[in-house]
């Protein structure tokens, strides 16, 4: 039985960064290429297939995906799509990777002292986008929301959302920007109020408590240390360790994606229909130049 027909378990979700050597690796954010395709052999092995949060809450809504595991990898490093995206594929898996564009090109500043790590450009986020990973949101450059002041907290919401869908609007219609990650998982009632406004149909954090939703959903983090026998610590104890999404939330969840596919189909058509004049427009001089 395909793992998204399943009755639906608690949700799980997995949060990395950077996949890259981990020798020089001071805050635990990175994971080699080789223990990656370990651990994504070790869900397959076990029925279970990693998806993007996109696909995770759209099958949970439904009230299945028990077998399905949410990939997420913050930051938007650049080794996303060298070194994670074909391990991914390999496996027929997807992700969700959160994104700076804010910092397109450039580096995580916001970690140092700690290594000089390159961030997605970007072509870099529309090939992953391509690649059939989904594309979020984590801010304009890095700021912990829960100390910003309403003109960051507008800016880090609403406007990286802008940005982002504008970068991948020429790609295919189906490329909505509906997921926000809190950096440094960060998070209160102000952020969550601030992310919705913003558009978002959800919203990833680490360990948000009394706070955990759709807008605050739960992740637990994999590193270069998890073995097989620690993943299956992790999953086994990770109805105990995060609080439950309460169920309405996915019902939120739908209602809200299913809002947003018909605004992009009507605004879809509303350029087509411009397109198509402006082209008609475009021939009709030509042929009246001709007659001319």
């Amino acid at each position: 039985m395909p793992a998204d027909t399943v009755s639906a378990g608690p949700l799980w979700a997995a949060m990395y960064h950077s996949v890259a050597d981990p020798t020089d690796d001071p805050y635990r954010v990175t994971v080699s290429p080789d223990r990656l395709e370990r651990q994504l052999r070790w869900l397959r092995r076990r029925g279970l297939t990693g998806v993007s949060m996109d696909r995770l809450l759209s099958a949970r809504a439904a009230g299945r995906g028990a077998g399905l595991v949410g990939l997420t990898f913050d930051d938007g490093y650049a080794d996303f799509l060298e070194q994670a995206v074909p391990l991914l594929r390999r496996h027929a898996f997807t992700a969700t990777v959160f994104v700076l564009p804010g910092r397109l090109g450039g580096t995580n500043e916001w970690d140092r002292p700690g290594p000089s790590k390159s961030l997605l450009t970007a072509d870099g986020i529309r090939a992953a986008a391509r690649a059939g990973m989904e594309i979020g949101s984590h801010g304009l450059r890095h700021t912990d929301l829960t100390k910003a002041d309403d003109a960051v907290l507008a800016a880090d919401t609403a406007r990286s959302r802008e940005l982002l869908r504008e970068l991948l609007r020429d790609l295919t219609g189906r490329h909505e920007v509906a997921g926000y990650c809190y950096p440094y998982g960060s998070v209160d009632a102000r952020a969550i109020k601030a992310v919705r406004a913003a558009g978002y149909a959800y919203a990833c954090a680490i360990d948000p408590g009394p706070l955990t939703g759709v807008f605050a959903l739960p992740r637990v983090h994999v590193g270069e240390s998890d073995t097989g026998p620690r993943l299956h610590l992790k999953r086994r104890t990770h109805r105990w360790r995060r609080e439950p999404v309460p169920a309405s939330d996915y019902a939120e969840y739908a209602a809200h994606t299913r809002r947003t596919a018909q605004a992009t189909r009507a605004a879809h058509a509303v350029r087509t229909a411009g397109t198509a004049q402006a082209a008609q427009a475009v021939s009709g001089d030509s042929r009246a130049a001709t007659a001319t």
